[in-house]
């Protein structure tokens, strides 16, 4: 799965979206201009100790993402769709983009992809999800759809074990 922010405005989301990334063996794709520089203190705090180990390409503009991803499935994500996140195919390797917080994506480019462009239901008189949010919401269901391929199935207590829960039943 490939997550794509473009001109991402606050630090804070993208940390949070890159540590999302690294828990679900996502790659991050950032298409400048930033609004903040990739060594932020806020990125780092909201990405914690895990913004090392994150799969991170960044592009120029657009056009430079485009060129780099030559026949990129994308899904567009914005709150002027017609379908919603669950009425399409996510395939392994394609990618979700996700616009700027204070814009989203610009109407040019999503005229451009009409069939894939989805949105999260909501209420009407609310503009739009926090984008850290939308993003977790929308990459969860790409990966239940493809079985969360790679990803462990259940986890481990720390004191205690499964087996023992299930025996004292």
């Amino acid at each position: 799965m490939n997550i794509v922010l473009l001109e991402p405005e606050m630090p804070a989301n993208t940390g949070n979206i890159g540590r999302t990334c690294v828990a679900t063996g996502t790659k991050l794709h950032l298409i400048e201009p930033l609004g903040f520089k990739l060594t932020d203190k806020y990125i780092k705090r909201s990405g914690l100790d895990y913004w090392n180990d994150l799969d991170l390409t960044v592009y120029k503009n657009f056009e430079d993402f485009l060129l780099r991803n030559p026949g990129a499935k994308i899904y567009m994500a914005t709150t002027k769709a017609r379908h919603t996140y669950v009425d399409v195919k996510y395939d392994p390797d394609c990618f979700i983009m996700f616009g700027k917080e204070s814009a989203g994506i610009p109407e040019e480019i999503l005229m451009k992809y009409e069939e894939t462009c989805v949105r999260i239901p909501m209420m009407d008189d609310i503009r739009s999800l926090n984008l850290s949010n939308s993003v977790s919401i929308i990459l969860y269901e790409a990966l239940r759809q493809n079985n969360f391929s790679g990803m462990e199935a259940y986890g481990q207590l720390h004191n205690h074990s499964w087996e023992s829960v299930t025996k004292e039943m």
